[in-house]
């Protein structure tokens, strides 16, 4: 078949802007959870984390939020999680208006049923600690987005919309006792803890 000039002409141009469009997009890929979006990568105390997986936590029907994990090498094993050295970041967002109090509550009930009464009694003043992180401020709204950052030298940080809530908690075992809440024996959502072992991906 013979293309003439002007056919021609429109195909280069369309060959030009599909580059241009490709150059235009971010450098790092994003994954969509019920519309929340999780960067392939983000930047935690200088160092390049990857997203291990991402999911959706549900109460009774109602999806609240959806959480991605982030960790210097992607891993299908909760016990590798929580072996794993340098930063690490739980990134939630949410995806209805949740009380303070109440997110508090069903935070620190996963964390005790899957600690240890004897590491619950050692972890119970940084546990409170944190608990005032979210009982003194207003309810969580939907779109609002929560980290929590495992920052080494400094400790577990938690932010809400980019702004740092309270002084970082020391105790890295204090960090992995809130992972075990997603990722441990009794997690607080069945479908959630693959998800973010990369099941879904």
């Amino acid at each position: 078949m013979v293309v003439s000039p002007t056919r021609r002409g429109v195909v280069r141009l369309l060959f030009a802007a599909s580059l241009l469009a490709s150059a235009s997009l971010p450098a790092t890929a994003a994954v969509s959870v019920h519309g929340a979006r999780f960067d392939d990568t983000v930047q935690v105390a200088g160092k390049e984390l990857k997203l291990n997986g991402a999911g959706v936590r549900t109460r009774l029907m109602f999806k609240v939020y959806a959480a991605g994990l982030y960790l210097p090498e992607k891993t299908k094993s909760a016990a590798d999680v929580l072996k794993q050295e340098g930063p690490r970041r739980v990134s939630i967002v949410m995806l209805r208006e949740v009380g303070a109090d109440t997110f508090a509550n069903a935070f620190f009930e996963g964390l005790n049923e899957n600690t240890p009464r004897e590491e619950r009694t050692r972890l119970a003043s940084q546990m409170r600690t944190f608990n005032t992180v979210f009982t003194s401020g207003e309810s969580l709204k939907k779109g609002d987005i929560v980290l929590l950052d495992w920052i080494p030298g400094a400790g577990t940080q938690c932010s809400l919309n980019g702004k740092k809530l309270g002084d970082p908690i020391p105790d890295v075992a204090f960090y992995n006792a809130m992972l075990r809440i997603w990722l441990g024996d009794h997690p607080v959502d069945d479908d959630l803890k693959p998800a973010l072992l990369g099941a879904s991906r």
